[in-house]
């Protein structure tokens, strides 16, 4: 696969380079006042120093076009069909326009007539990105789960290479599905997947050592769902859930993610225990997140109240989900003795006939952003689905109204310099999720989002799987998908051992 993928990233490159090399400024033109249209749409975007070539085609007619970015005396002229910036130029050039801005000149040719139009900036800041990302690659339909992988992508190139594909343990009718990766402060030697149905249980690996878990435990819904690992101790928060799932026949959302019961649990990975964080039969308490501290754990949690209880549990919440209001919550933690807190409420969207869900802190512990929709908390199929912030020092809370768009936002992830948020749109055509990436500065403001830069700027258009997931990455997972899939089919751990509490830990401090 990975060497499949470095041809045709080479490929690419060599294709980029000859449309580059040719390409001119044409010697005549006539000026307008109106932007071009290109897709991706990269104009006023603010980029980090060290990001892949952003490369786009004009999004209207023309029999050719020419690409000029520029700073200074500096300058990359790409032509043909598509601009694509070779990488040693791009870097070149972001390096010298870093805390500035590169100029973008779009020529267009109709007949013999060309046509300047209004130049646009990208803005370059010195702000880093971590070097990769991870997603779940799934198409957006309701059979075909079966075929999905999760794959990593360096954000400096093009390069891209499959973690683990759930076809490796799916045989016809013994199918698998995966899902919930997640690391430790961003270290890809210390992450964790789930696999359920065949071969099931929860994949950890942690610097060197691989294992397959069991948490499935009588005392316990279900084995861990949605996933948090401590800052620095071997422990991982996760809900447990019940989820079900319908289909609307009149609602513009096609499909409601539901639950018939949740709780949170954490998971002791050294010792193999786990316990129950909360567990209130009339809450529906679900996706944990830790402070940046280690000293609090936020979730969601909404209070079921069924509107017809002559029905099934299932039907009686499927009739009464628009009630469901998801608030914010979260309970303090003691790394020392590892005991929880009690509840308190930090934001209440009930109040606000709101529903909030996935629960991020920014790595400076100031701001948290989640999403907010009308009901419920799986809000990927939401299409009213928004981002907001609350700034956890002023409690002020306000709608990401620079990086939200008339479709789904959701499934964001912070930086680990806490300057770029990468979040999944359906911005597109309503129907894809993809992955943006937006600059948010020390004030909490956000830059327009730009599309993950791809080596051809038509390829999301023509890839028919969805982004789920994306979480960042210092650096690449670098076992392969064939040593998971080993690990997988062994027989794993015992089953986890249930407590009251949590033994304390041995390390209170990193």
């Amino acid at each position: 696969m990975k060497r499949h993928i470095l041809i045709l990233t080479a490929f690419a490159i060599v294709c980029l380079l000859v449309a580059c090399d040719r390409a001119r400024i044409p010697a005549e033109y006539t000026n307008s006042d109106a932007l071009p249209k290109i897709y991706p749409d990269y104009a006023d975007v603010t980029v980090p120093v060290n990001i892949a070539p952003l490369t786009f085609e004009l999004d209207q007619a023309a029999d050719e076009f020419v690409a000029r970015y520029a700073f200074g005396d500096d300058e990359i002229i790409c032509g043909g069909s598509k601009a694509q910036p070779a990488i040693n130029d791009w870097r070149r050039l972001t390096g010298k326009a870093a805390g500035k801005a590169i100029e973008v000149e779009v020529y267009a040719r109709e007949g013999e007539k060309w046509t300047r139009f209004k130049p646009f900036r990208i803005f370059v800041s010195p702000d880093s990105i971590d070097p990769y990302i991870s997603y779940r690659l799934i198409a957006p339909s309701y059979i075909t789960y079966e075929e999905l992988t999760i794959n990593q992508r360096c954000l400096e190139n093009y390069d891209e290479s499959v973690i683990y594909d759930n076809m490796l343990c799916s045989f016809e009718k013994d199918g698998q599905c995966i899902n919930c990766h997640s690391y430790q402060q961003y270290n890809p030697a210390r992450m964790q997947f789930h696999a359920r149905q065949q071969h099931g249980g929860t994949v950890i690996t942690y610097d060197g050592k691989t294992m397959k878990a069991n948490l499935q435990h009588d005392s316990l819904l279900s084995a861990g769902v949605y996933p948090s690992w401590h800052p620095w101790l071997k422990l991982i928060a996760y809900s447990t859930d019940k989820t079900h799932q319908s289909f609307h026949i009149t609602n513009r959302n096609k499909i409601e993610v539901f639950d018939t019961e949740s709780d949170l649990i954490a998971y002791d990975v050294e010792r193999n225990e786990v316990t129950h964080v909360a567990n209130d039969p009339d809450e529906f308490e679900v996706f944990p997140f830790w402070a940046p501290d280690g000293r609090s754990l936020y979730y969601c949690s909404a209070h079921l109240e069924l509107r017809d209880t002559t029905l099934t549990r299932s039907a009686a919440i499927v009739a009464s989900i628009d009630s469901l209001k998801y608030n914010i919550y979260r309970k303090s933690f003691n790394p020392e003795t590892r005991q929880f807190g009690e509840r308190q409420m930090v934001f209440d969207a009930a109040a606000h006939d709101a529903s909030a869900a996935l629960p991020r802190i920014s790595p400076d512990g100031r701001f948290l952003i989640f999403t907010l929709g009308k009901y419920g908390y799986f809000h990927i199929w939401h299409r009213e689905a928004d981002l907001w912030m609350l700034d956890l020092q002023t409690n002020e809370v306000r709608p990401l109204t620079e990086l939200n768009s008339p479709e789904t936002e959701s499934y964001h992830a912070w930086s680990s310099n806490g300057r770029w948020l990468i979040f999944s749109s359906r911005r597109d055509d309503g129907v894809y999720t993809r992955p943006f990436i937006a600059h948010i500065d020390k004030h909490g403001r956000g830059s327009k989002p730009f599309e993950l830069p791809t080596a051809d700027p038509d390829y999301h258009r023509q890839f028919m799987k969805s982004y789920n997931i994306p979480e960042f990455m210092r650096g690449a997972v670098t076992i392969s998908p064939q040593q998971f899939t080993d690990i997988l089919k062994g027989k794993g751990q015992a089953p986890a051992k249930y407590v009251p509490q949590l033994t304390p830990a041995k390390q209170a401090h990193p």
